[in-house]
């Protein structure tokens, strides 16, 4: 796993909500100028990952490796103009993206912080830019070019220092009160430390053609459709249902349900896949307090397999800091705590833990399993000149039997953020 996912509903909702009070957003147009942003993100990690006895984990440069410890920065500035005014607007995106190493060797990379050299060495620093240009009429926009996509079928990562981008078409489409149709094509996808055009896996990306629907129902129900067709790899199609119970206004109940169905075809280049997982998480939020319980489940003959269609396409609960549970066969149940410390008088303060079992999984062999205990706690200033600088301090407890990865892995994170509106 690379990044806690978010829901079809965190796709949804900004988009629906916003969509009930707006007639045409292009006729709202101030112009290419007027209505641009440029924001600058840094981003410094750490990263410590001790695969306990060395587990058979290999380093870049093909030896034995039971310990990574890397710290780098990464700058992501990012602009968007407005669009053109008239019947139909005119604009454009753009990026660029540089990290910097600040401690890692020959014998301590592999946590994807950095690209190597030939010999395994990682390289110093790092850089890549984009652009696309896009059309917008009405409340429907085309984009052509390099972005950043995240679709539950087609998603581009950004859990380290810099994120994945594609580069594609894609349309979307706000016309109808509520409703949101996606649809787009992408040809390439360069990979978090490849800086080349399409780097994502060997061989790069041949083609992906995807397609989405959300529809929010009423206020408190929302609910999404996605499909894809990776050429030469496979096929998915993905459900969300989300729904919110308000109790009174210190309680509410919320129950989020997503699946994914997958299936090889072509030349079967990520493998003969045939699988089927599903999640359903249940939370009870009380004041500053949340509890969540969730069920997932994985059939068929192969586990679930993401990757060529970016580092992020695994839209599920019980996908978390290390380990994804979507092996085959695995069923898998979590419980987490959430605390906001808000309501306690520290405002941008919070922690998590949870708690992840995994069984059943089928191996030829034994019965596999494993289980994660993760620790999370967040701040965030709320005023003054270093205002939403945050330090998110990240840690994760990983063990599995020996039919199952047969690995043990301790994974500690440190990530300060510091994101700087200049338009």
């Amino acid at each position: 796993m690379r990044v806690m996912k978010w829901s079809m509903i965190a796709l949804a909702v900004s988009a629906g909500t916003s969509q009930f009070a707006m007639a045409s957003a292009q006729d709202e147009s101030k112009g290419f100028v007027e209505d641009s942003t440029f924001n600058v993100k840094t981003r410094m990690l750490y990263m410590n990952r001790d695969f306990k006895n060395e587990n058979l984990k290999t380093s870049p440069s093909g030896e034995r490796q039971g310990y990574r410890e890397e710290t780098g920065i990464g700058m992501h500035a990012i602009f968007e103009s407005g669009f053109t005014q008239g019947t139909i607007g005119v604009g454009v995106d753009a990026f660029g993206l540089g990290s910097i190493k600040l401690d890692s060797g020959r014998g301590r990379t592999g946590n994807g912080l950095f690209a190597a050299d030939s010999d395994g060495t990682p390289e110093d620093t790092q850089s890549k830019a984009g652009g696309a240009v896009k059309f917008r009429l009405s409340n429907t926009v085309l984009k052509y070019g390099d972005q950043f996509v995240a679709s539950p079928v087609f998603s581009t990562d950004d859990s380290r220092l810099l994120p994945e981008a594609t580069t594609g078409t894609l349309l979307v489409s706000k016309e109808i009160p509520g409703l949101e149709l996606s649809a787009g094509r992408f040809t390439a996808m360069s990979s978090q430390t490849g800086m080349g055009h399409d780097t994502i896996v060997d061989g790069g990306l041949p083609s992906a053609n995807i397609g989405g629907a959300t529809y929010q129902f009423t206020d408190n129900f929302v609910a999404g459709v996605a499909a894809s067709d990776v050429d030469d790899h496979f096929k998915k199609q993905y459900l969300n249902a989300n729904y919110t119970l308000p109790i009174n206004d210190e309680q509410s109940l919320n129950f989020d349900f997503n699946g994914y169905k997958s299936k090889s075809q072509g030349q079967e280049l990520s493998g003969d896949i045939d699988n089927r997982i599903w999640s359903l998480a249940a939370a009870y939020s009380i004041g500053a307090h949340k509890f969540t319980l969730a069920h997932q489940r994985s059939t068929g003959d192969t586990g679930y397999v993401y990757g060529v269609d970016g580092g992020g396409t695994i839209f599920l609960a019980n996908s978390v800091q290390y380990s994804d549970f979507n092996g085959a066969d695995e069923r898998s149940w979590q419980g987490r705590y959430d605390l906001n410390m808000k309501t306690y008088g520290v405002p941008g303060l919070s922690f998590m833990t949870r708690y992840i079992k995994g069984d059943n999984i089928s191996t030829g062999a034994e019965e596999g399993k494993e289980h994660e205990l993760d620790f999370e706690t967040k701040y965030v200033m709320q005023n003054g000149p270093a205002k939403d600088l945050s330090f998110r301090l990240r840690s994760a407890w990983y063990r599995s039997n020996t039919a199952y990865n047969g690995g043990d892995n301790n994974d500690l994170r440190l990530i300060v953020e510091y994101p700087l509106s200049i338009l």
